[in-house]
């Protein structure tokens, strides 16, 4: 198991155990985070004190152009009763996403740390979100790194019927718009699945973003 240093490096993600790890310990710095995601690698753990570095093998993405909207979610979309905007309320978005109870789950991988880090990546305008508003209450929305042509989506959250989905569709298609190649999702989920992405390998992904 590699052990990060003070120095600003990771190793390459080729070297990950079969689970996916490729280092652990350092710290939370932004120029750590950052350089991580543009490494294809993303910070996940469960508390501060431990960090763990993952690169998985293979890697979930989704393809903007490959988005796939159920006719129900298109007849949902007709009547849309939500607002959708970009960047608004990133913070308030982020501690949603930590916040939101998950199947399975007892806790969140949004640790008090990264909350501080992608706060501070958000005004250095590395990091974005989009929200669902739903009059006045954010109630659905998602955020991530974006790293040149590769948006890594973080988490996403809703709190009413499809909001998750609409940011998923919105940000989609933003990026399709200005030419971007896909959109990180990290690990499999039905969720994802059903929306169209796809696993493909880690050497693959890291095509992608080189």
């Amino acid at each position: 198991m590699y052990h990060l240093s003070e120095t600003l490096r990771f190793p390459p993600p080729h070297l990950a155990t079969e689970e996916g790890i490729v280092a652990v310990g350092g710290d939370l710095r932004p120029e750590r985070v950052l350089l991580a995601y543009q490494k294809g690698i993303f910070p996940w753990f469960e508390k501060d004190d431990f960090l763990i570095w993952w690169s998985p093998d293979p890697r979930m993405v989704l393809f903007p152009d490959q988005l796939r909207i159920s006719k129900s979610m298109r007849t949902f979309m007709r009547k849309n009763p939500y607002e959708i905007t970009f960047d608004k309320s990133f913070n308030e978005v982020v501690k949603a996403c930590a916040r939101v109870k998950r199947f399975g789950q007892t806790g969140t991988w949004i640790t008090p740390g990264l909350v501080e880090v992608y706060k501070t990546l958000h005004e250095q305008g590395h990091a974005h979100s989009v929200e669902v508003w739903d009059g006045p209450e954010l109630v659905g929305g998602l955020y991530g790194i974006d790293v040149g042509q590769v948006f890594c989506g973080e988490s996403m959250f809703s709190k009413s019927s499809n909001s998750s989905k609409l940011a998923l569709i919105y940000l989609a298609r933003e990026l399709k718009k200005n030419n971007y190649n896909l959109i990180d999702c990290q690990v499999p989920t039905a969720h994802l699945a059903s929306m169209g992405a796809k696993p493909i390998s880690r050497k693959a992904f890291l095509n992608y973003l080189e």
